[in-house]
């Protein structure tokens, strides 16, 4: 083990021993199970709609029962293949000697859909509102395992925090995979581009962004949902090598059912008992992080790893993070992050060659507990199908397939993921700098204040944003608005960048995984809604977004900044329409986005 990633994990240990404590004793004490001293009428309605085979194991009380939590609907690609998944799910218990039954479903949205758009303002509060289901679903307490079917960018996170609030109960996650390579990530990003820029009509627009999203499967960029993947791999809750294989395919469904085999496995019932709450501890979230930098991936996470965590009694900060990234390489280049998408990545060794380099560098807990069993050596081998359709398990190549997409320890990409905390006077901020040139790593530059990205593209179109500037994007956390993510913005400041202006993005609001060629400092708090010094900055102040040293600045006259008040904006817009009335409680009692911008902790 590197000497670094053990004094951070024990850190991690210390920090979070009493509320661990707390957090195990309290799943502990649900182990012993519910379903067999149900009532009889309770008994009878949980199996009411079973065929008689199923309703006759359930009766006799002794074979595992699965419980599936859906994020299935037909209007997500990522989710529409999880249509097929229960009934693959219950013939693979049955003939496993068990039941499986779809114990309910949680809400799915599609942040590509809802970008830029009232609606990306419910987005992060939906990663609650998915936790909430989750425990609704499993509230009948008639399951001796659960698996999980997510993919996308809040709805794995969900149902992390909702599996671990049954921690007695063993998880595994199902991934549905990536929809097949389309129009290249960078040729789509260019026409964007163009669009913003009046070049091509919208008729071009729309032909390339369906070239781009075109069938069932994930977006195959690296993004906030491919990155959920490999963390469930990484932290030993997928089986291995299952995170990126296309749906639709014969080994997709032959890992289905073999995720099916191992949930029964290891229920209580049998030898191998493994409860998702004593999986997900620190070695499993120092395993996630080193996985997040090593990959160059999504900058949701320092939101949703920190919320994840905390379900589990484990307290993770932004400092974790940051002495983390320290010590860990850059291994992957998938867009935005470079050309590759991530079958592209798959196809070079994937996630069984990236943890087998990771674990020979001490930079992995080798002895982290997964689903799999046997630590996570396990993960370092990749899933075939033998003659007879059959799962067979072959070692990780020994070198990478594509270098310019996937490279182990001796020659990484860059010393670090790209991933660097902030601090300054402006607050604390998150930035990813694995796509951004090293010549912009420092921007120093008058600001341009916004209150809402429209006001911001308005300029834009009006031909009034011109020279260097940061741009100052505030009132987007998530007690303002929900924190909505800020994509839209990239086209015109890209455009302004090409022209070789000097620019940059500081907000309150979040960026994800799509953050690409322009510096954006994200997720600054204390936000503005909060009076965060954010709220402070005027028109014309000089800022400096300062990569290499991590800081976050503003060059005013110490008297003057600290005479000023905080601006004040009107918010009453954010709280209605598109339902966002109904969710006045979750902005009033929102955490901290360093804090994992949460209702749970």
């Amino acid at each position: 083990m590197h000497a670094r990633i053990g004094e951070i994990t024990e850190r991690i240990a210390r920090r979070s021993h009493d509320g661990r404590a707390r957090y195990l004793d309290r799943i502990a004490t649900a182990a012993g199970g519910k379903r067999a001293t149900l009532g009889c009428a309770n008994q009878a309605h949980a199996f009411a709609a079973c065929g008689p085979a199923d309703k006759g194991r359930l009766t006799e009380g002794m074979a595992p029962n699965l419980g599936i939590v859906t994020a299935f609907n037909d209007m997500l690609s990522a989710h529409q293949p999880y249509e097929r998944f229960p009934e693959l799910i219950r013939a693979a218990a049955r003939a496993a000697g068990a039941t499986a039954q779809v114990a309910g479903g949680v809400p799915a949205m599609c942040d590509g859909v809802t970008q830029g758009e009232a609606g990306m303002e419910l987005s992060l509060f939906s990663r609650e509102v998915i936790a909430l289901a989750t425990a609704v679903a499993l509230s009948h307490q008639t399951f001796d395992a659960a698996l999980y079917l997510g993919v996308c960018d809040k709805i794995v996170p969900g149902l992390v925090i909702g599996a671990l609030s049954f921690g007695h109960l063993p998880a595994v996650f199902v991934p549905a995979g990536p929809m097949t390579s389309g129009l290249p990530n960078d040729e789509k990003s260019r026409v964007r581009q163009l669009h913003a820029e009046g070049k091509v009509g919208r008729d071009a627009l729309l032909a390339a962004e369906m070239q781009s999203y075109h069938g069932p499967g994930t977006c195959t960029f690296y993004g906030t949902a491919n990155t959920n993947q490999m963390l469930m791999e990484i932290m030993g809750l997928h089986l291995p090598g299952a995170s990126f294989v296309n749906p639709g395919t014969a080994l997709r469904d032959a890992l289905t059912a073999e995720a099916t085999r191992r949930a029964v496995a290891i229920t209580a019932q049998g030898n191998d008992y493994t409860p998702v709450g004593r999986v997900l501890d620190e070695r499993a979230f120092v395993n996630g992080i080193v996985g997040l930098h090593a990959t160059g991936g999504s900058t949701n996470h320092t939101i949703h790893l920190i919320a994840m965590a905390a379900a589990g009694g484990v307290r993770l900060t932004w400092d974790d993070f940051a002495d983390l990234a320290e010590v860990t390489p850059l291994l992957a280049r998938v867009y935005p992050n470079g050309r590759a998408d991530v079958n592209h990545f798959h196809a070079a060794g994937g996630m069984p060659f990236l943890i087998r380099e990771l674990l020979g560098a001490g930079l992995l807990h080798d002895d982290a507990t997964t689903v799999w069993g046997g630590g996570l050596r396990g993960y370092t081998a990749e899933p075939g199908l033998d003659a007879d359709g059959g799962i067979v398990w072959r070692a990780a190549a020994d070198a990478s397939g594509d270098a310019a997409i996937l490279r182990g320890m001796a020659a990484p990409f860059q010393p670090t993921g790209g991933l660097r905390v902030l601090e300054g006077d402006l607050g604390r901020a998150v930035i990813k700098t694995s796509a951004v040139a090293p010549e912009r790593h420092v921007i120093e530059a008058p600001a341009r204040v916004f209150h809402s990205q429209e006001a911001l593209q308005a300029a834009f179109k009006a031909g009034t944003l011109d020279g260097d500037m940061v741009a100052v994007v505030r009132f987007q956390g998530p007690r303002a608005n929900g924190m909505p993510e800020l994509h839209k913005l990239m086209p015109a400041l890209g455009v302004l960048q090409d022209r070789g202006r000097r620019v940059a993005l500081v907000t309150d609001g979040r960026m994800s995984g799509a953050t690409g060629k322009v510096p954006a400092a994200i997720h600054v708090t204390p936000e503005a809604a909060e009076g965060g010094p954010i709220a402070l900055l005027r028109d014309g102040d000089m800022v400096r977004v300062d990569a290499v040293a991590g800081r976050l600045d503003v060059l005013v006259e110490p008297d003057e900044w600290a005479g000023r008040e905080p601006v004040v904006a009107d918010l009453s817009a954010n709280g209605v329409g598109v339902g966002r009335e109904l969710f006045a409680a979750f902005r009033a009692n929102v955490g901290r986005a360093d804090a994992g911008a949460t209702l749970f902790a």
